[in-house]
């Protein structure tokens, strides 16, 4: 079957909003902070999101047309991570890589300490959000078959339990395996599931008014009974 070819009137705007929130979501997630006695990346406030858009897009217009969106995002992430990249290796000016803002740290420091990335770091982030997004969007449009497009709240929270699951593990494990001990490993996973997988469960009656409301502007409610789910396809 091949991708649909019907123009929808906020399907870009969808589509805006899910890069947005992955690029954001791959730049603030440097900062740890401390939520209920767990310590995760800040971008757990914003990077579920993607997958509430995930579901959305997979509900509303179906996986062909999410998959084109995961892969956009994919690399409009991919061009902010080599514009950062570039962006430190460019000189700097002398007023601003000397030390200022009050302490001995130049700006040059700053940039590369909040900013940088480590190659290992960055295969992690990129394979883990390819992995859970497929596995997010693919979990969703099988069981919308398997439900006749009833109870969107078990479609949307158990494809992002699986999802979300795999993110973690992939992320957590290929960043940090033999970097933390096992056991801190399987928390540090664990504690990323529950929260992001506790975020997208309580966001579930927005995750109703969005779907709905779209359905309704764009006169579609799509099921995957024919798609090729391979990640790879074009069409």
């Amino acid at each position: 079957m091949t991708t649909p070819t019907r123009t929808y009137r906020w399907f870009p705007f969808v589509t805006a909003l899910f890069v947005t929130t992955l690029v954001i979501s791959n730049i603030i997630a440097v900062k740890l902070v401390s939520l209920f006695g767990l310590f995760v990346p800040a971008a757990v406030i914003l990077f579920p999101v993607a997958y509430i858009f995930g579901d959305v897009l997979t509900e509303v217009y179906g996986y062909a047309r999410a998959r084109q969106v995961i892969w956009t995002g994919f690399f409009c992430n991919l061009v902010a991570v080599i514009a950062i990249w570039i962006g430190g290796l460019l000189p700097a000016a002398p007023f601003w890589s000397a030390g200022s803002f009050s302490t001995p740290q130049t700006a040059q420091q700053a940039y590369q300490a909040i900013l940088g990335f480590t190659p290992r770091l960055l295969a992690a982030s990129f394979a883990a959000y390819l992995i859970g997004e497929f596995l997010n969007s693919f979990v969703l449009a099988k069981l919308k078959i398997k439900t006749a497009g009833r109870f969107l709240w078990i479609r949307t929270i158990s494809s992002t339990i699986v999802g979300e699951g795999a993110d973690s593990a992939v992320f957590i494990t290929l960043a940090f395996a033999g970097i933390i001990p096992t056991g801190g490993l399987i928390q540090a996973i664990l504690s990323q599931w529950f929260l992001k997988t506790a975020y997208e469960t309580i966001a579930t009656p927005l995750t109703y008014v969005v779907v709905n409301t779209l359905k309704k502007a764009e006169s579609e409610d799509y099921f995957d009974r024919d798609t090729n789910f391979n990640p790879f396809a074009t069409s």
